[in-house]
């Protein structure tokens, strides 16, 4: 269960391209895609999905590998298991799984909290990741390669297919790339409406999923705020707006000014009055 799509598409009158998808994939290549640091990505958090949900999820659909490698010296397996080799090694991973499940529901009635109960689950988790960029030659040279893991190499090509068959928004002068906010939205109200309701919905990944297509905006403007007050800022970092120089960085972003970097202090949070009001100012300031 590996899959891409675009959930915001724009581009510059200078051509620079900005995107966002959204990714499904196992929880087991998460930390190869967190060490490409041009990418701004909100997760899927152990931290914030109920156990029960987790139990559910790695038990109904467990992430599995696509390629069964035979065992050889280097990072990459060019030879894959035959099929009775493939069939005893998925029965033992799954009976690892059961066991798993059995002892994370033993803790749970213990009354262990979710973000340590949910960590001994994580083998057999999907990741719900969104992630935005400008620059996508670096990611696609090594993990669209034959020495990349095959599970990173599908998402990659995916990620590729979908951007290929997407055509961007072109913005103009006052407009912004906010993933998670449609057309009516967008126009309803200043910048700063569609922007509070991206970086709350990119935030929501963390802990629900987007495919119910439930909306409550009075509780993503709220979501908005906390977020801004408590210093969570890679929300922030989705929502852009092209710059007059197309070759111009702006945090991870190129050609496009990225929001986070517009706000005071958003690097280095201070817990104190000050900052939070200047950062709650900024906030409500017209963009």
């Amino acid at each position: 269960m590996i899959s891409a799509s675009v959930v915001a598409d724009s581009a510059s009158a200078s051509g620079r391209r900005i995107t966002t998808l959204s990714l499904k994939y196992p929880r087991f290549i998460h930390s190869e895609l967190m060490t490409h640091r041009l990418f701004s990505r909100n997760a899927a958090s152990s931290r914030a999905i109920p156990v029960a949900r987790m139990l559910a999820d790695v038990t109904e659909e467990p992430a599995l590998p696509i390629y069964w490698g035979k065992n050889q010296k280097g990072m990459a397996a060019e030879e894959e298991l035959n099929e009775e080799e493939k069939a005893k090694v998925l029965k033992t991973i799954l009976l690892l799984r059961d066991v798993s499940v059995k002892m994370v529901e033993s803790l749970n009635d213990i009354g262990l909290h979710k973000q340590t109960a949910n960590r001994y689950l994580e083998p057999w988790q999907h990741m719900a990741t969104v992630v935005t960029a400008t620059e996508w030659a670096n990611f696609k040279a090594l993990r669209i390669n034959k020495k990349a893991q095959p599970e990173f190499k599908e998402l990659a090509v995916q990620m590729q297919e979908a951007m290929l068959k997407s055509n961007p928004r072109i913005l103009h002068a006052g407009e912004w790339h906010t993933p998670y906010v449609g057309d009516e939205e967008r126009t309803r109200g200043d910048n700063h409406y569609a922007i509070k309701l991206s970086v709350a919905r990119c935030a929501r990944v963390s802990y629900k999923s987007h495919e119910t297509g439930l909306v409550d905006v009075p509780a993503d403007l709220s979501r908005f705020d906390a977020l801004l007050a408590s210093g969570h800022m890679s929300p922030f970092e989705h929502q852009a707006r092209p710059l007059e120089d197309p070759m111009e960085w702006s945090g991870n972003f190129r050609g496009f000014e990225q929001y986070r970097k517009m706000i005071p202090g958003e690097a280095i949070f201070d817990e104190g009055e000050g900052m939070t009001s200047a950062r709650l100012h900024w906030s409500n300031t017209k963009l």
